[in-house]
């Protein structure tokens, strides 16, 4: 008998969850006019041997917890290099949002589940990172720096939703027909 650990657990849950669906429901209400449109997207490629998502993860997320670092470590001296970074995350997060709408689109069942909470928690840190960025630019640095933070957390609980689905249930795979 195998014991499942709590972030499996978690996943588990998520992709089971009646609210799961509903917000699945919400996100294709909103996004509709997008979702057709991002499965046939450049952003929505095989050419990878798996989706382009993941790596763009990489850029926006980088930016973010980069900025956060400086805000940290660097306090004032960095302000301009963390707002910088800040907007360059949010810049990223538009094409990685768009590959991201174009692999869901094609899930179904519990993936499509944990794929729309997932959307919803990156959409959360989105907005908390614009008001960052905001703030940033209107010399509210701390307040900035506090929203940023917020949208890390956020960001990491979403982040672990995503990771799940492309590496324990495999939704980031590309099916070419190639071997390496």
């Amino acid at each position: 008998m195998s014991v499942l650990s709590l972030p499996q657990r978690v996943a588990r849950a998520v992709g089971d969850s009646p609210i799961s669906e509903r917000v699945a429901v919400a996100q294709e209400l909103v996004y509709g006019p997008v979702i057709g449109w991002a499965r046939r997207s450049l952003f929505h490629t095989g050419v990878l041997g798996h989706s382009v998502h993941p790596p763009l993860t990489d850029v926006t997320l980088g930016c973010w917890v980069s900025a956060s670092i400086l805000d940290i470590a660097a306090g004032p001296l960095a302000r301009g290099g963390a707002a910088l970074l800040v907007g360059a995350g949010l810049a990223a997060a538009g094409p990685t949002a768009l590959a991201g709408t174009g692999d869901w689109a094609g899930m179904t069942g519990a993936e499509r589940r944990i794929g729309a909470v997932h959307a919803l928690g990156t959409d959360v840190a989105v907005f908390l990172f614009l008001g960052s960025f905001i703030a940033r630019m209107r010399g509210r640095y701390a307040l900035g720096r506090n929203l940023g933070l917020a949208g890390n957390a956020v960001a990491a609980g979403a982040g672990f939703l995503g990771g799940h689905l492309a590496l324990t249930r495999g939704t980031a795979r590309r099916t070419t027909g190639i071997t390496a």
